[in-house]
């Protein structure tokens, strides 16, 4: 059995998240209260229709719920079922913004608590399960249709226990993903942006891939990442981490970070069967989720 936890601050995308994978063949349930974890598995358990199921849990659960919550998780039948906790999260103002535009009430909004205060609340309420999270994704700067790609790619594409490794690139400028295992620093390599006749082109083009390529700091410094890389991921494997997020970084994320993700994302496909690539900087999307 599949069972896949979503969880996260109000406005973050859990709906969005839990819709995917309905839509994937999930049965899914909304607001499942925490107690009730154990019950759900051991009724489906044997039920093959329900191979796959997926639930989300938000802060309309008890307070007190969350603070069992790490026991509760280790009453289920580990050898029956495959557990993912999913948390997501946004940056405060962009939650703000978000209840502004929907005009939906905040769970935890009440005459003598406002919306500022019920989201900084949440917080402090779901801190529990964020410490649990297998995968962490920060939804600030995501697109509905980017956070379903994501869930799609990196959670309902999870059918084995290997390791589901994420590379990154994105641009200091724009600030460090918070949901990030390990951060790189590229910003010291040759920068194409420099280069009137590169600085349109991105990390994924032909002339940017060319001149990086032939830069000797640069293939040092992917040749240095990938055997950090190498030397440690077994030992998160062996802590059973389901998902690994590296993040790789310079100055406005178009040329060097991007290179570099491809690069090492096309190196470690060779050896592990679950690595994607995200570019934060040059999805480009407008819709908010």
């Amino acid at each position: 059995m599949r069972l896949v936890v979503i969880s996260g601050r109000s406005g973050s995308g859990k709906s969005s998240a839990l819709h995917v994978l309905e839509d994937l063949g999930f049965y899914c349930i909304d607001n499942l209260p925490v107690a009730l974890l154990p019950a759900l598995v051991h009724q489906t358990e044997h039920e093959e229709k329900l191979a796959k199921v997926a639930v989300s849990i938000d802060a309309r659960n008890l307070p007190h719920a969350f603070d069992n919550i790490h026991e509760v998780l280790h009453q289920l039948p580990s050898e029956e079922y495959q557990l993912d906790v999913v948390y997501l999260d946004a940056s405060e103002d962009v939650l703000l913004q978000r209840f502004s535009a929907t005009r939906r009430k905040h769970p935890l909004t009440s005459k003598a608590v406002s919306l500022a205060e019920a989201i900084d609340m949440e917080k402090h309420l779901l801190e529990p399960v964020a410490n649990l999270a297998d995968l962490t994704l920060d939804t600030t700067t995501m697109s509905v249709h980017e956070l379903r790609s994501l869930i799609r790619l990196r959670v309902a594409d999870r059918t084995s226990t290997d390791i589901a490794i994420l590379f990154e690139s994105f641009g200091f400028k724009h600030g460090i993903p918070i949901d990030a295992d390990y951060v790189f620093d590229v910003r010291n390599l040759p920068n194409p942006y420099w280069d009137p006749a590169l600085r349109s082109y991105t990390g994924c083009d032909a002339p940017v891939q060319t001149f990086l390529g032939n830069e000797p700091q640069v293939r040092q410094m992917q040749q240095d990442i990938s055997q950090f890389i190498q030397r440690w991921l077994p030992a998160f494997i062996d802590a059973n981490r389901s998902y690994m997020t590296i993040a790789i970084g310079c100055t406005g994320g178009q040329h060097r970070s991007v290179y570099l993700a491809e690069q090492l994302t096309q190196e470690f496909q060779q050896r592990y069967t679950n690595v994607q690539v995200r570019h934060r900087e040059l999805s480009g999307a407008q819709e908010k989720a």
